[in-house]
């Protein structure tokens, strides 16, 4: 992988982080239009370190957030800096049982299945629809509510759902106010990034070779960048109600993503 590729995927794998059109989808399409011929232990190096890439520009935004959390934990208050960090554990429970139990059949969906991507993104369009048609309320996330979402965020799981996409129009659908829609949905998903990213790294699923560096690190700061635009850009359009622009996009590109499967 050269240095433009690694800038192209960062920049999608940022945006598409935020932006409600699956940054898993558009990473498959990306791989197979540039003829990624990687080996599936450097392509999930180079998935990883986008990743993490964006779960730290995450960290950047809402860092008063954060320190708030941790804040509420260690004055082991019951407080709502407490009760939402219990949220976002919540939340994680169904991806994490997903991605434990069904990590082999997971991993046979991210191998060029163009068709899928494009059912998939046909998907999310029309769940950002749907949520762009709801009503504004001022509902915060309930415990119950967070379960709901993590379960919405594990079949985004699969390449072409966005994650953004269907867990903030699940949260919008159950009557959550969108500002907070959208924090939540960018909160939750930060541990589960840094736990894979773990979890990889101590099974030795990750393989590594010196040449990588100069792509890993271009690709890293591309991500990252990108990342820190995307995310203001979204709470900003999720707060204005503009999902329905990105509906008809993912539908766009969906369609051309079953047409090139067919080609």
């Amino acid at each position: 992988m050269d240095a433009i590729e690694a800038i192209v995927l960062g920049i999608i794998q940022g945006l598409t982080e935020f932006l409600p059109v699956s940054s898993s989808g558009h990473l498959e399409l990306a791989k197979t239009i540039l003829g990624d011929n990687s080996v599936p232990e450097e392509s999930l190096l180079f998935t990883v370190v986008l990743h993490f890439a964006t779960a730290l520009s995450t960290l950047v935004i809402f860092r008063k957030e954060v320190l708030q959390i941790f804040k509420g934990l260690f004055q082991f208050q019951w407080n709502e800096e407490t009760q939402f960090s219990v949220k976002i554990v919540l939340s994680m429970i169904p991806a994490v049982f997903v991605g434990l139990f069904f990590e082999d059949e997971i991993a046979t969906l991210f191998d060029g299945q163009i068709l899928l991507v494009g059912a998939m993104l046909l998907v999310t369009a029309v769940l950002l629809l749907l949520a762009d048609k709801a009503k504004d309320t001022t509902k915060k996330v309930s415990m119950l509510n967070s379960i709901i979402i993590g379960i919405s965020q594990a079949i985004a799981i699969l390449p072409g759902v966005s994650r953004s996409g269907a867990t903030i129009s699940t949260s919008v659908l159950l009557g959550i106010d969108r500002t907070r829609a959208a924090k939540f949905s960018f909160l939750m998903v930060v541990p589960l990034i840094v736990g894979k990213v773990l979890k990889d790294i101590a099974g030795g699923d990750i393989s590594f070779q010196s040449s990588e560096i100069v792509p890993l690190s271009i690709g890293f700061i591309a991500a990252f960048a990108s990342g820190l635009l995307a995310c203001k850009w979204m709470i900003a359009l999720v707060k204005r109600s503009k999902l329905s622009y990105f509906s008809i996009y993912c539908a766009i590109v969906g369609l051309i993503a079953i047409i090139y499967s067919f080609s």
